[in-house]
């Protein structure tokens, strides 16, 4: 079978290898239909991995399958059906993973795609229970978007930030892929919505989402439109993944008591926080990282219904490389699916 194999920093071959087994007990095997990448293949195609890995590796971390054959012990799984597999090999025992906190998993063995093979490779043999039945009438570019993106906004903005009906929340990078279902998500709650982006044309394009006011962090402040829109009260939510260009502004964004919910530094993992502010201001900031299965599902189930994921370009295997050195520009809006 054909599988895309990192092979070191920034060398990634599109290559045959022996095919998969049959599905052991508990397994089933998915014929993979798309790959959606994330700032995660970024990281580790440069080599960021934060674990030991062995390469060559199979790359890729959000994906969608085509049941082909199911292993002894499965109930619940078809041929035929299609799952959106879960990024990250969860123990499924320890008391996070009992409770359905699957990201914050005590031993959990690592990120597809990052430490261990992930799912860019023709079939990929999967747990059954780290697997989320995909609804009919998705299309398989979207549903490649659902186990990282809507999941991680999902748990970002709703199990984290708690976000309300009518609050004013302030989406940084809303060009990303997680930046435009932020906006549809919120829209979709009924939130007055405040996106930055690096460009002019990105800031149109959220407009075109939905956005009700958008700067371009370039060239403009988006601190002080924060002030501007809510009567110099701050937003009640930020939705933080840049890092350390925008970290200050954002807090200084937030009403008194308001909420940053954070999972990316895409512009530096170190920032400086005024700790007078965060306390006198009661502010409420809560790292955010992957989600849980149950946020796979309900992003799914989101999508059956209508709210389809952002999508910049679908392109073929052979051109995933091209497309880790254009995610790594910044010159995407919303996100690129690569077909198998």
């Amino acid at each position: 079978m054909r599988a895309l194999r990192l092979f070191g920093d920034r060398d990634a071959r599109l290559v045959d290898m022996e095919p998969s087994p049959p599905p052991a007990e508990g397994e089933i095997q998915l014929r993979m239909l798309a790959v959606a990448l994330n700032h995660i293949d970024v990281w580790g195609w440069r080599g960021m991995a934060f674990a030991k890995r062995s390469l060559p590796m199979t790359i890729g971390a959000e994906a969608v399958g085509e049941v082909v054959a199911v292993g002894p012990g499965v109930e619940g799984w078809r041929v035929g059906q299609r799952a959106a597999p879960y990024g990250a090999l969860t123990c499924g025992r320890c008391r996070a993973c009992r409770e359905g906190r699957d990201n914050l998993c005590e031993d959990v063995a690592g990120v597809l795609g990052f430490h261990v093979d992930g799912f860019a490779q023709e079939f990929r043999n999967v747990q059954a229970r780290l697997a989320v039945p995909v609804p009919d009438g998705i299309a398989d570019a979207d549903a490649a978007c659902a186990a990282i993106t809507f999941s991680t906004v999902e748990h970002m903005l709703f199990d984290n930030a708690k976000l309300e009906p009518g609050e004013t929340v302030l989406i940084q990078a809303g060009g990303s892929g997680i930046g435009t279902v932020a906006i549809k998500q919120a829209k979709a709650l009924g939130c007055t919505v405040i996106a930055t982006a690096g460009s002019d044309e990105k800031c149109e394009r959220m407009r075109g989402l939905g956005a009700d006011h958008v700067v371009n962090y370039s060239t403009g402040r988006f601190e002080s439109l924060a002030r501007r829109v809510t009567g110099k009260r701050g937003v009640d939510v930020v939705f933080e993944h840049v890092g350390a260009a925008t970290w200050a502004g954002s807090l200084l964004s937030l009403r008194m008591g308001g909420r940053l919910v954070t999972c990316g530094s895409t512009s530096g993992v170190s920032a400086e926080t005024n700790l007078m502010m965060l306390f006198q201001r009661q502010l409420r900031i809560v790292g955010s990282f992957g989600a849980s299965m149950r946020n796979v599902s309900d992003g799914l189930a989101k999508m059956a219904g209508g709210m389809a994921p952002v999508l910049d370009a679908v392109l073929p295997l052979d051109a995933f490389e091209d497309a880790l050195r254009r995610l790594e520009s910044r010159r995407v809006f919303g996100k690129i699916v690569v077909t198998l």
